[in-house]
């Protein structure tokens, strides 16, 4: 169903690394292709194609008004008063947070009459990019003449380190330097960050999933799939200059939108060595591990209503990228496809060879690429599973065992993820109060350690380590039973501590994650000699044989960072017929009769008393042309007056390659209708307060 991003760092067990992959040609963008960075928008495209001319005001407005949701989605101001809309799957997590066995904000839906009736969130961060700078120069000049792989590597990360700490210093905003084209840029991305978030209002669960798993990445759809927030400040609703107005009469056929979010991975800049390592290594690998880790949560939602509650969540997201992946690898499975990016490649190249001069300093990267890959394949079943995967916990524990250790380094010398500009967030994900339940953990991590056990065998060095001759189960039991990384006051008094006080420290999790320490340290410095050391100067020369062939012209891979997106509303033929570009609530009623009414295609109670209140002939969703891909949950989709007509929540099956390549024929990005918000709002909610903040009124 969703466009959530699954690529989030934090301390989610196996999702936070579902979906890795190790990023890097392409032609210029046509169409209505391409995730636009705000620095190169699409000018020359939009005003060849619509005649519309985007200046430097309209950018700044939009970039201003839109937000990052740092869980894994996108958002955007929708009122002066800091109110932020999003979708219901990117605010799920936090409902849930915010839920117990007696109050359960996901199936009932919540709304604030009153900003004092507003919920704080447990740990959400969102991010507004306020300006952005290119220090491709600098990281590049770090590079000297006759340094090695590794050490040119590691010259490149401590320049990032100290543009970053820097940056942090100067302003006190978010710093972070994103690569771009794989290597070809990198800019420095300064976000002001807000952390005191409050939930306003969502739906029945029901209703924004309306049609469930098996309406997931379909059209037509008929989702209430939306969310408010409000940004504070210093106990206070902020002030947010820039937002975009409410639209109510929503996206027209064939109108001129727009989409501002952060999608957040692509491989569309892959060399075709990378797409086949793809399809033959790692989505066969993570689509067992999804298939099994599904399997454990349902067995353990079996065990009664208060289980089924707490996996919910997880299960929705596994079954979400179960789907979503599945369409991916069925696009890498295409012959047409594959061959239309080897064709791509091939003609690039030859390009690059055209010129001596490029053919010299760029020639020999794609050879270099399959090099790394082939190294690659040897070891990638023993890297997916010597990990403890699925235990948030087991996650927690690792992380002070290396933060103890890095915080003692040079912050140039540090290990990603423990950089001085990226402690603030570490800590504020470390020291959630978020609820973390004992038996699910059980049943996660020993569902894990099956999954490694079989993997490996017991004779790898990793199992020995982690079952000490236990079972998984017994493992799993011991560690989570024993330890006392639930309460937020310990994990602090190690962070406290330090080396010191994880060293005396008796608890099982934290025992267990030292003596892993040294395999993943190793693990990660193979990486760093044999992977990243030779793949990141591989990417750099493609990226500038790109631009040498291109120009700017071509648009760069996702990156969980703000993009514009730009499209027609415009429906599609699909199935031997034409799907609409808009559904109303006539369809609503319709499907949800024409399954009875049960299960999935029930409809909250609320529904069924209003009906009569209702027009009927509100649009309800819509579909566009627009480019995004997962990431872009909650993105607005506006106008060219920059008023907001709808709210991305999800992409049509069709799209789902479209993480390889693009189709303007068949992709449609989905979207809930301003008009449906509404209509909901005032008429099923009584949510008027809400709607009139929206309006303006």
């Amino acid at each position: 169903m969703r466009l959530k991003n699954h690529l989030r760092k934090g301390f989610t067990g196996g999702i936070v690394f579902l979906l890795l992959f190790f990023l890097v040609g392409a032609i210029p963008a046509s169409a209505d292709e391409g995730m636009w960075t705000f620095d190169n928008p699409p000018i020359k495209q939009l005003q060849k194609r619509y005649g519309f001319v985007s200046t430097k005001e309209w950018l700044d407005h939009v970039r201003l008004s839109s937000v990052r949701f740092m869980d894994g989605g996108s958002g955007s101001f929708v009122s002066p008063n800091g109110l932020v809309m999003t979708n219901h799957h990117v605010a799920v997590g936090q409902l849930q947070k915010m839920s117990n066995a007696t109050r359960n904000y996901v199936a009932t839906g919540f709304y604030a009459a009153t900003q004092k009736d507003e919920l704080k969130c447990p740990d959400l961060e969102v991010n507004v990019l306020v300006s952005m700078e290119d220090v491709t120069k600098r990281v590049l000049a770090a590079v000297k003449k006759g340094m090695s792989d590794e050490e040119a590597l590691k010259a490149r990360r401590a320049m990032i380190a100290k543009i970053e700490r820097e940056s942090l210093k100067k302003t006190g905003l978010r710093s972070n330097v994103i690569s771009l084209y794989h290597g070809g840029e990198y800019w420095l991305y300064r976000y002001k960050k807000y952390t005191d978030v409050r939930l306003v209002m969502a739906p029945e669960r029901q209703a924004a999933y309306f049609g469930g798993d098996s309406d997931n990445f379909t059209y037509p759809r008929y989702d209430l799939d939306m969310a408010f927030f409000r940004i504070y400040e210093n106990g206070k609703p902020i002030h947010s200059k820039n937002y975009f107005k409410w639209n109510a009469h929503g996206a027209s056929e064939g109108e001129l939108v727009f989409v501002s979010g952060n999608p957040g991975s692509s491989d569309r800049l892959y060399t075709y060595a990378q797409l086949e390592y793809q399809r033959d290594y790692r989505y066969p690998l993570i689509l067992n591990y999804i298939k099994r880790w599904i399997k454990i949560l349902r067995n353990y939602a079996k065990q009664g209503p208060e289980q089924e509650r707490r996996a919910l969540v997880q299960i929705f997201g596994l079954e979400n990228a179960k789907k979503a992946m599945t369409g991916e690898y069925q696009g890498l499975l295409d012959k047409k496809l594959m061959e239309t990016r080897k064709k791509q490649e091939d003609d690039f190249r030859k390009l690059v060879a055209s010129n001596p001069e490029w053919q010299k300093k760029y020639g020999d990267a794609w050879d270099t690429i399959s090099q790394v890959i082939e190294k690659e394949k040897k070891v990638a079943k023993e890297r997916f599973y010597r990990r403890i995967i699925a235990s948030r916990l087991a996650g927690i524990a690792s992380t002070i065992v290396f933060y103890v250790e890095e915080i003692k380094k040079p912050d140039s010398e540090r290990l990603e993820g423990y950089h001085d500009s990226q402690l603030n967030s570490l800590k504020f994900r470390l020291f959630s109060p978020a609820p973390i339940y004992r038996d699910m953990e059980e049943a996660n991590l020993a569902g894990g350690l099956q999954m490694s056990l079989e993997a490996l065998g017991p004779d790898d060095q990793f199992i020995k380590i982690v079952l000490d001759g236990r079972t998984p189960e017994e493992a799993a039991k011991e560690l989570i039973e024993g330890t006392k990384l639930t309460d937020v006051k310990f994990r602090k008094s190690l962070v406290k501590g330090g080396t010191k006080a994880v060293k005396k420290c008796k608890d099982p999790l934290i025992l267990l994650a030292r003596k892993l320490e040294p395999m993943m340290r190793k693990d990660r410095e193979w990486s760093k000699k044999y992977i990243e050391s030779v793949l990141t100067p591989a990417t750099e020369k493609i990226a500038k044989a790109r631009f040498a062939v291109y120009g700017k012209d071509v648009y760069p891979d996702a990156t969980f960072t703000l993009r514009l997106a730009y499209g027609t509303v415009k429906g599609y033929p699909m199935n031997g017929t034409k799907a609409p570009y808009k559904t109303t609530l006539y369809g609503l009623f319709d499907r949800a009769l024409s399954f009875d009414a049960k299960g999935e295609y029930s409809l909250p109670k609320r529904f069924w008393e209003r009906k009569n209140k209702l027009d009927l002939s509100t649009p309800v969703n819509f579909v566009s042309t627009c480019d995004i891909i997962g990431g872009n949950s909650g993105s607005p989709v506006i106008n060219k007056k920059a008023e907001v007509v709808g709210l991305i929540f999800d992409g049509n099956i069709e799209s789902l390659p479209g993480r390889f390549l693009y189709d303007e024929e068949k992709n449609r990005a989905v979207a809930v209708h301003t008009a449906y918000i509404t209509e909901a709002l005032r008429k099923l909610y009584d949510a008027n307060a809400l709607a009139d903040e929206l309006e303006g009124k």
